[in-house]
Order: structure tokens, then sequence, then C-alpha cells
């Protein structure tokens, strides 16, 4: 039986980039999704998309800034579903711009309160139901999480926090059945780029990437299923960023001048 079949899986920010992808690679295990987003008629069309390859999808647009939603968010799952077997916080925004340019630091705010306070107030409302199931609470971080990137400060600061809050929860939790697993891709092709905050607080409206050279949404999602499959503790999932985590202990400077050239060329 693949191993989430008839589960519970909500999924923020499932709209489009990496939440996209990971609904569409769950849906094949015919599971009972919950996608959650902001923009209702692009979560419509995943859905189904979802159905269309054997999970069963409930759209629930949602703004995870704000707790009361999350609330209903988790409301409206049970009062489907009578039960949550995983969340997957996962809605984001970013950033790509120096922190001296910065005109607008409004946005630094914003990116605490999606990227971070949204997967707290989620995570909450759902946490009852969760250790009822003996469940999993899967945290969307980035390797901007585990170290500094420049031109991403706010961003960085944000996946910091996840990790913290959820390595800490996971102890707190170690008793109650309920995983953590906590995500660490590296750039991966996603609108998150072309919306990402400019030195305005404006959407640069294209990224600076090379496309190409980057890992898919979709390869990301595969990495991503198999991670929850094995309720793995924190899944790195390129081998530059594994191998980037131990180099650091020993040459910091070195994986810094690393992490600039590797924004500067953009791959």
């Amino acid at each position: 039986m693949p191993h989430f079949e008839h589960k519970v899986v909500v999924v923020t920010g499932a709209s489009s980039g990496i939440g996209r992808a990971l609904v569409l690679a769950l849906a094949a295990q015919r599971p009972r999704l919950v996608l959650a987003a902001r923009d209702a008629a692009r979560l419509a069309e995943v859905a189904q998309a979802c159905r269309a390859a054997g999970a069963q999808a409930l759209v629930v647009p949602t703004d995870v800034t704000e707790p009361e939603q999350c609330r209903g968010l988790v409301d409206r799952t049970i009062a489907e579903y009578g039960a949550i077997d995983a969340l997957v916080n996962n809605a984001g925004v970013g950033m790509i711009h120096r922190f001296d340019e910065t005109t607008d630091l409004g946005k630094f705010e914003q990116l605490m309160r999606v990227n971070y306070l949204g997967y707290v107030y989620a995570t909450f409302h759902a946490l009852p139901h969760l250790k009822r199931s003996r469940g999993l609470i899967v945290a969307v971080s980035s390797l901007t999480g585990l170290a500094g990137v420049p031109t991403r400060t706010g961003y960085a600061a944000s996946k910091h926090a996840v990790i913290g809050f959820f390595d800490s929860l996971r102890i707190e939790l170690l008793d109650s059945g309920v995983g953590v697993t906590i995500v660490c891709p590296d750039f991966v092709v996603s609108e998150v780029h072309r919306r990402a905050f400019g030195p305005d607080g404006q959407p640069l409206g294209r990224t600076q990437m090379d496309e190409s050279k980057v890992m898919s949404a979709e390869i990301c999602a595969r990495l991503m299923v198999r991670a929850m499959e094995n309720r793995e503790r924190l899944a790195v999932l390129s081998a530059r960023g594994r191998v980037a985590r131990w180099v650091r202990l020993v040459a910091p400077g070195l994986i810094d001048r690393l992490a600039h050239r590797v924004v500067r060329t953009g791959r």
C-alpha cells in the first residue's frame, strides 16, 4: 500500500512552485489532500489535476499570516476528513537584494509573517489532531536556513527561524508520536524568485538565476515525498548543500566565498 494512501495531507502554498509539484507528486498515492494558498482560482486548477491523478482534493483558500484563517483551514479539514495525518508548511515569499540597498524595511516583517509565523500558526491549530494521528509535521526551510546567503538577508533570517522553531518543537514532541521533518531545498525553479521583493519592496517580476542549471520543482517534490515517507529529521536536497554543511565547520570562509559566487552567477 502506498505510504500516503487515504492519509489526510494539508499543504500550504499549494498553488504554485514546490507546493504545487508536491501535491501532484503525492496525488498518485491516492491521499486526501487539502490545498491551501491565497489564490483560489489557481488552487482549483491544481485540485483538478490532483483528482485526475487519483487523489481526493479539498481547496481551502488561506492567508497563513492570519491566525484565524489557519484555524479555519484546520477546522475545514477536520469537518471534511475527520483527521490530519501530515501538515506541510510550505507557503513562502522571497527577497533578492543587498541589505544596504533597502528602501522598504516593512518587507522584512512580511517575510517573517509569511515564512515563519505562518508555519507557527498552522502548526499550532493542527497539532492536537496530529497528536491523535501520531502524524507528521513538515517545515520547508532552505539552505539559507542553514547558512547565510548574500542578497537574501531577510529571507535567510526567516528560514533560520523555521529551523530553530521546529528543531525545538521536535524535542517537545518526543513522546507524542508526532514526527518533524525539516526540508532544505537548494535553488529550485519556482515563481518565488520572480515574486521576490526588490529593494523598494516591489516584486522583481524576473529571476536572476540560470534556471537550466538548478533543480526543478518536480525533482524537489519527489525528494520531499521520500523524506516524508521516511520521516527524516533533516532533508538537505542537494549534494552541494550536504557537503557545504560539513565544510562550513572547518572552512567557513570558503563557504562564504562559494555562496557569493553562486549568487553572482545565478546557479
